[in-house]
């Protein structure tokens, strides 16, 4: 099992979530954060730190978010390794309650 970042993290990208994490799992892109599935141990201490509630286990991830098991492995190959909260963007707020931001992620 692993724990998957999904779409509601587009341009939200809070980073409360990395804080947590004990084996540093998370890597950061423009505008959206991901989970090494290599590296995720599953102890699920970043899934109540989301504000946006956009991290689930693979086990309970929500069928229409199935794709992004396969973003966060293939992103987390590219984008570097986050280790450190920090401010979310700018505009963050006005996307946390949006739906349907996949067409925003910006690789």
């Amino acid at each position: 099992m692993t724990y998957v970042v999904t779409e509601q993290c587009i341009k939200c990208k809070y980073t409360d979530c990395v804080e947590v994490c004990p084996v540093d799992c998370f890597h950061e892109g423009p505008n959206f954060l991901v989970i090494d599935p290599e590296e995720c141990i599953d102890c699920a201490v970043c899934e109540p730190e989301c504000p946006v509630n956009a991290i689930f286990s693979d086990d309970d991830l929500p069928q229409d978010q199935e794709i992004f098991l396969e973003i966060n492995a293939r992103l987390s190959e590219q984008w570097p390794v986050i280790t450190e909260i920090k401010p979310p963007p700018e505009d963050a707020d006005n996307w946390r309650d949006v739906e349907g931001k996949r067409q925003h992620l910006e690789e």
